[in-house]
């Protein structure tokens, strides 16, 4: 499907309004991931779905304005992409409702807590707390797990939070979900089997709660809890990560658990 016909089923927007311009230039700086930091005309046509003469076009454009940067052939990301991360952060109110109950939890427990929301296939950690050094059986310092900073995209299906928000879905919406996006194997213990991810969303739906070990990231087990704001919609998801070596999966149920659900509850009037 086109970037423009994409953005037609999605938006409530007529078409004589949609400036389908501006629409495949988001589609292109949208290109660029952890995956594929570096892009040329070809890949980026691929990736968002247009014409290999229109993405030169777009990549020229974006990088004229300081959004890329370019060594005449491949194009990446420059720090400028940044402003719009930065105003999101500083002006949005989830986000900022949320930080100093993830600085307390943090400080209390000497765990990683975060607050994620949905975008597609994907979760995006919007708000988070520090405590990602940990020392190993060495004695030397180490990262808790990679990929999980500020603004880091996680793919939903193997991550606790991601199966949190599935489960706030309705059916209509969660079964366009699953027929749109693939399950991509990270590690052994990925779930990419339909039938299985949809018994885990359900089971997150009754439990209101999902525990996820090592799907998303070996030596990383996580527990997230829905965020409902004070109609009862689910807004988003807050979690606490844990190496497996230091906690039993047991153990970091029945210890997490009750500290995510009260600080979700008084989060509720808030997001």
């Amino acid at each position: 499907m086109s970037t423009r016909a994409n953005l037609e089923h999605k938006l409530p927007i007529a078409k004589a309004d949609l400036i389908a311009g501006m629409a495949k230039g988001m589609a292109v700086l949208e290109s660029f991931d952890t995956e594929r930091q570096r892009l040329n005309a070809s890949l980026a046509a691929e990736k968002a779905g247009i014409t290999r003469a229109a993405a030169r076009r777009h990549l020229l454009t974006l990088a004229a304005l300081g959004y890329l940067e370019t060594d005449g052939s491949y194009y990446w990301l420059s720090s400028k992409v940044l402003r719009f991360s930065g105003t999101y952060l500083s002006s949005a109110r989830f986000p900022r409702a949320v930080q100093p109950t993830l600085n307390r939890l943090a400080a209390q427990t000497q765990e990683s807590f975060s607050a994620v929301v949905l975008d597609g296939s994907e979760v995006v950690i919007v708000a988070r707390s520090g405590n990602d050094w940990r020392s190993s059986a060495s004695g030397k310092a180490q990262v808790l797990a990679y990929g999980l900073h500020l603004g880091a995209r996680l793919p939903a299906h193997a991550t606790s939070t991601g199966r949190v928000l599935l489960a706030g879905l309705s059916a209509a919406d969660l079964s366009e979900w699953i027929g749109k996006h693939p399950l991509r194997r990270l590690t052994a213990a990925t779930i990419t089997d339909t039938t299985m991810l949809l018994r885990r969303i359900d089971e997150a739906r009754q439990q209101d709660y999902s525990l996820a070990n090592q799907e998303h990231e070996l030596g990383v087990q996580a527990l997230a809890v829905p965020l409902r704001n004070a109609r009862g919609q689910v807004v988003g998801a807050l979690n606490v990560v844990a190496a497996p070596h230091r906690w039993s999966q047991d153990d970091f149920l029945h210890t997490f658990l009750p500290v995510l659900q009260d600080a979700a509850q008084e989060l509720r009037a808030l997001v």
